[in-house]
């Protein structure tokens, strides 16, 4: 999306619906992958978990279109760029690896294969809001934040080192490796959960590759890596 298009209104409200509709779809996939291969309703966990991705869904989007439309309508066209190559192979990665999760926890429940007891489920559920609220936080920092990994020439890419882009350089994934795992637990899964590490393990790969990306090709992002040192976890990477 162009500075031009992203300044247009009527550009924003196309982009925000569009992402609206995507978040629905998103929604009523997680329902089918969870609820097809359980073969059942009676799943309070599930239930949990959608209302809990609900109340995500509606807080960061109020949060953010108060705040940036510009970015969400972004988000909404995000991969038709200039994305990197090996990123369109890990963000495949990423789709499979996470519908694979959540059809395991379906079959998880139909078969009884494993069973993690209520009140972890309910932490689970809990930091799966932690992780979206340390995502959101980090989007409404970055007005450059992306599902994809490009630079954003035609945006005006800049590097941000505000809100929690002072202390790691990439926040964002922090939360997505909160709330990733907390998806698995938060559905009484430990099946699930095998497959949700190797989602955080993707991440971690993504993270990095992608802040090799822009030390090389984002001016300034080299002295901001030097001024804070840790990409996820301060004081160890």
């Amino acid at each position: 999306m162009s500075e031009q298009a992203a300044a247009d209104p009527t550009s924003i409200r196309k982009g925000v619906v569009k992402r609206g509709w995507q978040l629905v779809v998103t929604g009523a996939l997680f329902a089918a992958l969870l609820f097809v291969p359980a073969g059942r309703l009676d799943w309070w966990q599930a239930w949990a978990f959608l209302g809990v991705f609900l109340v995500a869904v509606v807080g960061n989007a109020t949060f953010l279109l108060r705040r940036d439309p510009g970015l969400v309508a972004e988000r909404a066209e995000a991969g038709e760029g200039n994305q990197k190559r090996w990123d369109k192979l890990l963000t495949n990665a990423l789709t499979v690896l996470t519908i694979v999760m959540f059809l395991t926890a379906g079959l998880d429940k139909r078969f009884a294969w494993t069973e993690i007891p209520a009140p972890i489920c309910v932490v689970g559920l809990a930091f799966i809001l932690v992780g979206n609220v340390l995502v959101a936080w980090s989007m409404s920092a970055n007005r450059f934040f992306s599902r994809v990994v490009r630079i954003q020439e035609d945006r005006g890419h800049e590097v941000c080192d505000s809100g929690p882009y002072h202390f790691v350089r990439h926040p964002g994934y922090v939360g997505m490796i909160v709330y990733t795992p907390a998806m698995a637990i938060g559905l009484g899964s430990w099946a699930a959960a095998i497959f949700a590490a190797l989602v955080v393990a993707v991440f971690v790969v993504r993270t990095a590759l992608e802040d090799r990306t822009l030390r090389a090709e984002l001016p300034g992002y080299a002295d901001y890596a030097a001024r804070v040192r840790y990409r996820l976890v301060p004081g160890l990477w």
